[in-house]
């Protein structure tokens, strides 16, 4: 476990949920039910002491005055992987030049020898 830093945060490596401040609201929201008062506490004065995102703030706040409550943490791995994390990507594209589409010709817009074009061949 590191030291806290200075003025009595923790450092970013004994957080309970890794990546904390890296991490949107909308995941945070479910993260934090799964944490302790004391857990808590330290996610709080990080965030304080650094991000300082309000609507951060406002979820470990709320989430803090719950369990002043009487709310008990819920089950849950608060370390378990984010959903807003990308899969590793598979072993390769299924498009290879077999799959691939016609290459279609070049648009050929405003040429005045171009009976298509926007005067129709016509002169002026």
């Amino acid at each position: 476990m590191s030291t806290p830093t200075a003025g009595g945060s923790p450092s970013r490596e004994d957080l309970a949920i890794p990546d904390f401040d890296h991490l949107p609201v909308g995941s945070l929201q479910g993260r934090v039910r799964t944490l302790d008062a004391e857990q808590l506490d330290q996610l709080l004065r990080f965030e304080q002491a650094h991000g300082k995102r309000t609507a951060v703030l406002q979820v470990l706040r709320s989430r803090a005055q719950q369990l002043a409550a009487g709310a008990a943490p819920t089950g849950g791995d608060p370390a378990a992987p984010a959903p807003e994390a990308a899969p590793p990507a598979d072993a390769g594209s299924p498009v290879d030049p077999t799959t691939a589409g016609e290459a279609a010709p070049a648009a050929r817009h405003g040429l005045a020898a171009d009976p298509s074009g926007p005067r129709g061949g016509r002169d002026s």
